[in-house]
């Protein structure tokens, strides 16, 4: 949404293209401007469709989506600047959840998958690559050695933290967790709050209940549903920034996951302090004092949530500390300009900066040769 809103504002005219069903939840694109087109996946219809639209800039949200229409669009319309919206690194949060599960310690050996293959050739494919955290820059040029030139660190672009609103810590109670129960870090986190976290402070914050707040519960999430124990699953919030602002305290114990966490931006915008891991907070700090307290193990979490809900002059420095990180590292206008900087450079200079990409060239024409074909057979096969 705000990289939609940046290019509106620049005076791009956009279309919003998807194959995914509309949900009651979707945002109306049209009140901002942005035409929306239903695109089918292995169809010879988006050719006709791109090449009558003709853009000069295509995004793809995702390396799926790269995947799908990123040969169709290089065929179609070969000028166009491709830029890939990572959202973030998809080898590492499987890697970390796959290191979790086998109950071992995360390495860089588990990077090595077909999710990072598939992943990393989608960035040399494309002439720009947003890599939303700066710790998954650091991986990218070190560990997978890509050339900076195709990368750009494009993290969250926050509006300056309006603080008048805010409830005072008087005002506030109890606990809040968020997030999409599809999303399998959020249901995990879930999971480790009910089982091994949660019963720690409730038997030092007895009066003090935890509020589940996410979309698409399944029957094993509200489940765990349990007033006596002050547990409580609330299921989709209708206002994200108005239930997170009525509570004291955001809980976020993720043991594994990748890219930034909106949770905690929103936390950081609503003045709650939060308790999140080394993994929740990662990319998000920049070397500032942390929004609240970041702690790895089951006593530590319990811990520092009781201190961050009892301590009003701890709760109120987290507070200030939030709106420094916002200010700091996620200012609207800064990252805006970077990215309108890089995609003019880019434009300007397109075929150079190709000529610098064999890598990328190598993997497009192989896509083109077996995807093309793969997706051809696909749409002849549907047709019967």
């Amino acid at each position: 949404m705000q990289l939609m809103e940046v290019f509106r504002q620049q005076g791009y005219a956009v279309t919003f293209a998807s194959a995914a069903a509309d949900s009651g939840f979707s945002a109306d694109l049209a009140q901002l401007n942005v035409q929306k087109k239903t695109i089918e996946l292995n169809s010879s219809s988006f050719d006709a469709f791109v090449k009558e639209l003709n853009p000069s800039l295509v995004l793809f949200d995702r390396f799926m989506c790269e995947e799908q229409f990123g040969w169709r669009v290089a065929e179609t319309c070969p000028d166009a600047l491709r830029i890939l919206d990572t959202e973030d690194l998809h080898c590492l949060r499987y890697g970390r959840q796959l290191a979790w599960k086998e109950k071992r310690a995360f390495t860089m050996s588990d990077l090595l998958s077909d999710h990072a293959k598939r992943e990393i050739a989608s960035i040399y494919r494309c002439d720009l690559s947003l890599i939303i955290s700066s710790y998954e820059m650091e991986l990218l040029q070190n560990h997978f050695k890509v050339d900076a030139s195709l990368l750009l660190y494009l993290p969250f672009m926050q509006e300056p933290v309006e603080t008048s609103g805010w409830k005072s810590f008087e005002e506030r109670s109890d606990f809040i967790t968020i997030g999409n129960f599809l999303h399998e870090p959020n249901w995990n986190s879930v999971q480790y709050l009910k089982e091994e976290i949660w019963p720690v402070i409730r038997k030092q914050l007895p009066e003090a209940a935890l509020r589940v707040y996410g979309a698409y519960p399944s029957q094993k999430v509200t489940a765990l549903h349990s007033p006596r124990q002050g547990f409580y699953i609330m299921g989709r919030a209708e206002d994200a920034l108005e239930v997170i602002g009525q509570a004291r305290v955001l809980l976020a114990p993720l043991r594994y996951g990748a890219g930034l966490k909106g949770k905690l931006m929103d936390a950081m915008r609503c003045g709650t302090p939060n308790v999140t891991t080394s993994i929740g907070a990662e990319g998000m700090r920049g070397g500032l004092e942390w929004s609240g307290r970041i702690a790895d193990t089951t006593s530590a979490i319990a811990d520092a949530a009781v201190e961050l809900y009892t301590d009003k002059a701890l709760w109120e420095q987290s507070r200030r500390n939030g709106i420094a990180i916002v200010h700091t590292l996620f200012g609207k206008k800064a990252n805006e300009e970077r990215l309108l900087t890089a995609v003019s450079e880019i434009r300007k200079n397109l075929p150079a900066h190709r000529a610098t990409n064999f890598t990328g060239a190598m993997l497009m024409h192989h896509t083109i040769s077996g995807t093309k074909y793969m997706a051809k057979w696909i749409e002849e096969k549907n047709r019967k």
